[in-house]
């Protein structure tokens, strides 16, 4: 007989109960719970290993987000009908668990660990994304995993001046801030998020905020836990400890790390030294040491150097390639690079460099982005790569991994704050390519983009630049280093990694996880303005380089012209079958798109050849105007009758210009006065009531003869 499932619930700030429930579902799983809020239920399942694989010395977490889209009804519209691999938002989804995860589990824990976290049933207001750390952390709970400390994690948007908690998808679509906040009871873990330009302190406020309702959150899976009774986690081998290895592997490189630490050189050079360091530590030991001796002395050695540079920072505020504390690295900067992309920039800080570049497309070119609840087109798109060359490494080249996704979303959100708005009637596409990386490319990433944005002639009322943090903590004296423009030795062996976007006027994007316990909310108001003088003092270089956005786009992008025509005059446009649209298209080389909005239609047309623009919109104005009595045209002689001419004066309109009215002088025949094919201007003089045909005339057009003038008076 099946056990009673176990329930534990709380009531979040809106309102909504949230329920977590153990006990029914993946029974065989080491952890496993589902969140209930609504019509939303998200399954989160835990296993780990036993045992280490042999040889393991790093721990080996895997954190997948997924979401059936049956449980929005829907069916995926792959050719296989099935879910594949995870999209971008599922990617992202799984990095802010894994991000919050990982410092829980106990450094020497080296066994696989798999968290699985699954869309089960969808809400069409519920947001799943901020329930997926809550039930991950839940699985984690109820099992014998060993994990320091329970977390969770939460969404605050500010919406109408007001902050709320998970809000609702409608709410969230409102909002001008909207930031994920992941913590333990007593400190912050992991943040991520975009604002409309907010200041340091409404950050502060936001996460004090979302502090206070992950507490809550912590203390319902506490009670799940002991409702379930599960009071002591799993034992597991712990690593071998030789105090007389420590201590040689101290005596014989301690004084010589601080040496090369300390020497303020290049990344190469001193990556190198410090390999000299450690190789001919290895040599040193007796020829009868073991594998496992050596692998000992390896660790010994890096955690030496980690010790060794964090308190050369925190004792002498000296850093690795002997810059203060605040200051950041040497700029350059150039937009233009490039002639025959829409818009490029090459932005280089230190070591690290991108080459960005903008291509302008149609609404076309827009990038449905799918979940199981939700699809919609985006025509803002951001794309990071990170090749091995910009690391001095050989690796085999494959699709993008979870960290360009990571990377390549901060940079979206962040510039996506300045992009102009819904009516602006191109789809932007960036690329940002990493050519050499030593801290924070993600950064170099926003900057190039802001420039290479305004050199395509994007509007962008301003700059967005990016810088990123560092923190360097010491329990035992309180002591705590804060860096600017850190570089990639000083993330490895730093206690935060703190990257903060945004204008003059204020914060566009935040990406956070700290890895220390204790971060007081007045450290975070010291990095927050830190990362604000940094990020001011790159915006200064960046106006410098590029002061405003282009006019106009360049010669070779595409050209734009929008019309907005009645709805009944959309099928005219369009034709039978899109006859007459793919007739225009093909006829002036144009793309052209047309959107229904409200009780009118927008017409946009695109080419990179202007005259091709203003050849389709005259078409299509001809295909929309209303003919009025006494406007002049240009017509096209259609066909040739012994009374008159047929003419098309406007598309698909035709009018007869009669014999009389083509000149002043009496015609006896239409022989050799026109040819079809010939373009003659006309008047349109009336309309004939009974039969609707349009009377049109040339002689209007024409000064009467003086002898008419006479005789007529």
């Amino acid at each position: 007989m099946l056990s009673q499932p176990i329930q534990s619930t709380f009531t979040l700030p809106g309102g909504q109960e949230v329920i977590i429930e153990t006990g029914k579902l993946a029974r065989q799983a080491d952890g496993a719970v589902t969140i209930r809020q609504g019509n939303c239920i998200i399954l989160a399942t835990v296993v780990a290993s036993k045992e280490p694989r042999e040889g393991q010395d790093w721990f080996p977490l895997t954190v997948d987000y997924n979401e059936k889209f049956a449980s929005a009804g829907r069916i995926p519209g792959s050719f296989f009908k099935r879910e594949g691999r995870l999209n971008d938002y599922e990617i992202l989804i799984s990095r802010l668990i894994d991000r919050a995860l990982r410092p829980l589990f106990p450094e020497d824990y080296f066994c696989d660990v798999q968290v699985l976290v699954t869309l089960i049933s969808s809400d069409a207001e519920v947001m799943p994304d901020s329930l997926a750390c809550l039930a991950a952390s839940a699985a984690l709970a109820v099992s014998d995993i060993p994990i320091k400390e329970i977390i969770s994690e939460v969404r605050v948007a500010r919406v109408d001046g007001e902050m709320v908690i998970n809000p609702t998808r409608t709410q969230a679509s409102k909002a001008d801030m909207d930031f994920i906040i992941g913590a333990t009871e007593k400190n912050l873990m992991m943040v991520e998020g975009e604002s409309e330009e907010c200041s340091e302190e409404d950050l502060v406020n936001a996460l004090q905020l979302a502090h206070d309702a992950i507490r809550v959150q912590i203390k319902a899976q506490q009670e799940l836990r002991d409702k379930l009774g599960v009071t002591q986690k799993r034992d597991y081998a712990k690593a071998e400890v030789n105090e007389e290895l420590k201590q040689k592997v101290i005596e014989f490189c301690k004084d010589r790390l601080y040496q090369v630490a300390s020497g303020g050189t290049a990344k190469t050079e001193r990556s190198d030294a410090f390999k000299l360091i450690k190789d001919e530590l290895l040599l040193s030991l007796p020829e009868d040491t073991t594998d496992v001796h050596l692998k000992l002395a390896k660790k010994y050695y890096d955690d030496l150097q980690w010790e060794v540079v964090r308190n050369m920072m925190l004792d002498d505020r000296k850093r690795l390639d002997g810059r203060k504390l605040d200051e950041v690295r040497a700029l350059s900067m150039e937009a233009d690079v490039l002639p025959s992309p829409h818009g490029s920039a090459l932005f280089t800080r230190g070591e690290t460099q991108s080459l960005t570049t903008v291509t302008l497309g149609t609404p076309l070119d827009e990038l449905l982005v799918e979940s199981a609840a939700t699809s919609v087109y985006s025509n803002f798109i951001l794309h990071y790569n990170f090749p091995p060359f910009s690391t001095g490494e050989v690796k085999p080249m494959r699709g993008p991994g979870r960290r360009e996704v990571g990377h390549g979303n901060l940079a979206m959100r962040s510039l996506k704050q300045m992009m102009p708005g819904k009516d602006y009637p191109y789809t932007v596409r960036i690329v940002s390519d990493i050519l050499e990386s030593n801290g924070s490319s993600s950064m170099a990433t926003v900057c190039a983009g802001s420039l290479a944005l305004m050199d395509a002639g994007v509007p962008l009322p301003k700059h967005v630049s990016g810088v990123a943090m560092g923190l360097i903590t010491r329990a035992s004296d309180n002591k705590y280093a804060i860096l600017t423009d850190i570089l990639g030795d000083e993330d490895h062996l730093g206690d935060m990694d703190f990257k903060v976007t945004g204008t003059r006027d204020g914060i566009c994007g935040v990406q956070m996880d700290i890895k220390v316990d204790g971060l007081s909310m007045d450290v975070m108001r010291e990095a927050l303005g830190q990362a604000r003088t940094g990020r001011l003092h790159i915006l200064d270089a960046m106006y410098i380089a590029v002061e405003v956005a282009r006019p106009e786009v360049k010669e070779h992008a595409p050209r734009m012209e929008k019309l907005i025509i009645d709805k009944e005059f959309i099928g005219a446009v369009i034709g039978p079958g899109g006859k007459v649209i793919q007739e225009i298209q093909k006829e002036t080389g144009t793309t052209i798109n047309i959107e229904e909005v409200g009780n009118f239609g927008e017409v946009s047309i695109f080419s990179t050849n202007k005259e091709s623009v203003e050849k389709a919109v005259k078409w299509v104005k001809g295909i929309v105007a209303v003919p009025q009595i006494g406007d002049v045209y240009e017509a096209r002689v259609k066909s040739i009758q012994p009374y008159g001419a047929f003419v098309e004066f406007l598309p698909k309109k035709e009018g007869l210009l009669h014999i009389s009215e083509i000149s002043w002088k009496r015609l006896e025949t239409m022989e050799g006065i026109f040819n079809e094919g010939d373009v003659v201007k006309v008047k349109l003089v009336g309309l004939d009531p009974k039969t609707g045909k349009f009377k049109l005339s040339r002689k209007a057009l024409m000064p009467k003869p003086e002898h008419q003038t006479r005789s007529q008076e």
